[in-house]
């Protein structure tokens, strides 16, 4: 069977690199590869840190048209099919957030539709100066309407409206300017400024990094007074933590 993802695992840094060509489409095989690196990683303590990087051109181009278009000659159309892809595909993104790591997006070139999805999905995300961005739907008779599902908790309500009805690519500006990404750098200094972040990153204590980003998502939708509650029983297990004791007293 082809790896469609290549893993490479050094100073505490899980790289994922999507494969399947240069366009690196999201197919069947390919959200169940990422999805299998998501879930192994996340019992890995080893893995302390993860990036998705799509080189080249196209940092992903979205679902694999091509494999889509074969389904349409099933008894169903591709109904089963679709739905499989869709609900792996949304599963696949939520391991993303679940995960215990910060899951960082390499962003080199285009991120189109499902492959601005997993920009999206991702807890931060660095691009270089020729990365483009773009829900393309409706350009094609239809909706981005999954992959807005990760886009819209990135932007405003009228800039993913923007997006996803003019099925425009907005250039890496507009990404940084709008919340889509953290970064922009030169090309030949995206990757290496990544990984010197996320090496650093690493050497962190990683129990609280992962109570702390999961904290994060929790209270962004709960009530103030709620999430306050809960924000001071997390940080309160921050200062319990054995870890940080013992460096308290190594001061």
């Amino acid at each position: 069977m082809t790896q469609l993802i290549q893993s490479d695992l050094s100073e505490g840094v899980l790289t994922l690199t999507l494969g399947n060509g240069v366009a690196h489409p999201l197919s069947l095989a390919m959200i169940a590869e990422l999805h299998t690196h998501l879930r192994d990683a996340a019992s890995n303590p080893d893995a302390r840190v993860i990036i998705l990087h799509g080189p080249g051109k196209i940092f992903c181009a979205g679902h694999d048209l091509k494999e889509i278009a074969a389904h349409r000659t099933d008894p169903d159309q591709g109904r089963a099919y679709l739905t499989e892809l869709f609900e792996t595909c949304g599963a696949m993104m939520q391991d993303i957030t679940n995960a215990p790591q910060p899951v960082i997006a390499v962003v080199e070139g285009i991120a189109t539709a499902g492959g601005l999805q997993l920009v999206a999905a991702c807890d931060l995300a660095y691009a270089s100066e020729n990365a483009t961005f773009c829900l393309p739907g409706v350009r094609n008779g239809g909706f981005c309407t999954t992959p807005a599902v990760a886009v819209s908790r990135n932007l405003s309500r009228k800039h993913i409206m923007e997006l996803a009805l003019s099925g425009d690519a907005f250039d890496a500006r507009w990404a940084q300017e709008n919340g889509l990404i953290n970064r922009i750098l030169p090309a030949d200094e995206l990757l290496d400024f990544t990984m010197t972040f996320a090496r650093t990153l690493a050497t962190r204590n990683s129990s609280a990094i992962a109570q702390g980003k999961q904290a994060l998502y929790q209270h962004l939708t709960l009530p103030l007074d709620q999430a306050y509650d809960m924000a001071t029983r997390v940080m309160i297990g921050h200062f319990m933590d054995p870890a940080r004791i013992a460096k308290e007293k190594s001061r």
